[in-house]
């Protein structure tokens, strides 16, 4: 594995999570540390393709992703942004007593566009006052410098998060996912977002076909090394309309069970420096869509068998974390 090209020194939260009764570092946490108040994301969509969808690399899309929507003719005018802000603003404030949003940018690509297009869309986001910093959904091999310099314009006025679709360190299974790309392009573009002012996340998927535990806890070890400022966890599961159902319907690909994604993500979590945001430890899908497992929807029982796993063990993020960059 590849030496430490990412792992730069942090500073001391301003709460020490364990201290909170926490068993890993937990975004709500850290979010409110910095805004000093609870603060939700809004997905927003952008109106982005992928690189292997509209054929530039290959066509399909990812093999777990369902891409009808993530057409390469789609356009997203700068008030349907605006509007979007508003229906999710709306819809939050009904639920929490919430002021401070962050503008996700989530479906497909969102560094995949003109830097115009970039533009517009972050400007369109942050007229908002209650839109507090922008988070931005992409791909490794979708962030030149001039995105990158971009990005780091609007992470000096506001809090911006680059979050990287890093998926896994094997290339193997990227090309199964029909990704278009291999762990090489994670590996430069993490080299080429040292030093900018923007944090950065990476997104980890367990559970991949032909993926054992050892490589599994590979992937932990490097990100672990990369140290980025947080990092999102999920299993693998099946949405309707992609290739991914289709083998699982046929028997080509086995799902974890609940347990034991949980031994795996406390595994994972164990190793990982306990400054390392945990973004998330769970899939995510609407429940019209998901095929299975039908766990996923049941993420109070997911983090409470975390919470369960870890204390079974008198474990917790970072105990096992070496700091060394070898």
């Amino acid at each position: 594995m590849e030496s430490s090209i990412f792992n730069r020194p942090k500073s001391t939260t301003a709460v020490d999570w364990r201290q909170l009764g926490h068993c890993y570092y937990p975004l709500n946490l850290s979010l409110r540390q910095r805004f000093g108040c609870r603060v939700q994301k809004i997905s927003l969509d952008g109106g982005f393709t992928c690189p292997n969808v509209d054929g530039s690399l290959t066509t399909g899309g990812c093999t777990f992703c369902d891409n009808r929507a993530f057409s390469p003719s789609r356009r997203v005018r700068r008030d349907v942004i605006t509007a979007q802000i508003q229906r999710g603003i709306e819809g939050l404030r009904r639920r929490y007593e919430i002021e401070k949003f962050l503008a996700y940018f989530q479906p497909a690509t969102n560094t995949y566009g003109s830097l115009d297009k970039l533009r517009m869309l972050w400007d369109a986001a942050l007229e908002d006052e209650r839109i507090v910093g922008l988070v931005i959904g992409t791909r490794p091999d979708c962030v030149p410098d001039e995105v990158l310099d971009l990005v780091d314009e609007y992470a000096q006025r506001t809090y911006v998060s680059l979050e990287l679709g890093v998926q896994t360190i094997h290339d193997a299974s990227l090309e199964w996912m029909n990704r278009g790309h291999g762990h090489a392009a994670s590996v430069d573009a993490l080299q080429r977002v040292q030093g900018r002012h923007f944090e950065t996340s990476l997104h980890v998927m367990l559970g991949l076909p032909g993926e054992t535990h050892a490589m599994m806890m590979e992937t932990a070890w490097q990100v672990a090394k990369w140290n980025p400022h947080g990092v999102k966890i999920h299993n693998l599961y099946v949405v309707q309309r992609t290739r991914l159902a289709e083998q699982v319907g046929t028997g080509q690909v086995r799902l974890m069970e609940m347990q034991e994604y949980v031994n795996v993500l406390a595994d994972f979590l164990e190793v990982l420096p306990p400054q390392m945001v945990i973004e998330r430890i769970s899939g995510d899908a609407p429940p019209k869509d998901l095929i299975a497992p039908r766990w996923v929807l049941e993420k109070g029982s997911i983090k409470q068998a975390l919470i369960a796993t870890l204390a079974g063990r008198q474990s917790y993020q970072g105990s096992k974390y070496s700091g060394h960059s070898d």
